[in-house]
């Protein structure tokens, strides 16, 4: 599923792990052949200090590199609020967006950049800031929500000096750029909205 999504660098993610046989609670939108399981991809998602608050789940078709053809193939549970699915040990640069995918492809141009996946807008308004933090990147979504949410956590940051920039997508979201335009476009549009000694650093433009 991942690698469909021109995903690679997944090797070293252990917040990430596969259940072959994931029970689906079938909701009415769902049709008679839903099933009752099917492969799922399962988000750990933490707080700071990395204890266990929730789970995501994304279902998977077992046929096809695709998600499961169900009413509604990602669900959370647990308590997510201000929490997130971590790649990467938090430091004074991180980067912050809403889904999984989105901060995998991400990940695909800036493996040194330490990431979080709020998995919605709403949890992204509410991310709880690590200490050592001074300068958050937020891969935002081309839409209200996504805006409404950088507005919010620029709100909090500013009286703890935590500088928030955004990082905007040419398309709908940062892994529709990475399927469409590829890795060194991808790159290539993803440094100007960065610090110069970020972009040095932690772009991989290969």
């Amino acid at each position: 599923y991942l690698a469909s999504r021109a995903l690679r660098h997944f090797g070293d993610v252990p917040a990430l792990r596969c259940h072959s046989h994931c029970y689906y609670r079938r909701s009415d939108e769902d049709g008679p052949s839903v099933k009752s399981a099917y492969p799922a991809m399962i988000a750990a998602v933490t707080d700071l200090d990395g204890s266990l608050m929730g789970v995501h789940r994304t279902w998977l078709d077992p046929h096809r590199s695709t998600k499961a053809p169900v009413a509604y193939p990602r669900r959370a549970m647990g308590h997510l609020l201000g929490h997130g699915v971590r790649f990467g040990i938090s430091g004074e640069v991180m980067a912050f967006g809403e889904g999984i995918e989105t901060m995998l492809s991400l990940r695909e141009v800036a493996p040194a950049l330490p990431l979080i996946a709020g998995l919605s807008a709403a949890h992204l308004a509410a991310l709880e800031f690590p200490a050592p933090l001074r300068r958050l990147y937020v891969a935002r979504e081309r839409d209200d929500a996504g805006r409404a949410a950088f507005a919010a956590l620029a709100e909090r940051a500013a009286p703890l000096g935590i500088d928030i920039l955004p990082l905007d997508p040419a398309l709908d979201d940062l892994n529709s750029d990475l399927m469409q335009m590829g890795h060194s476009q991808l790159a290539a549009s993803i440094a100007p909205q960065m610090h110069v000694v970020d972009a040095e650093q932690m772009l991989d433009a290969a």
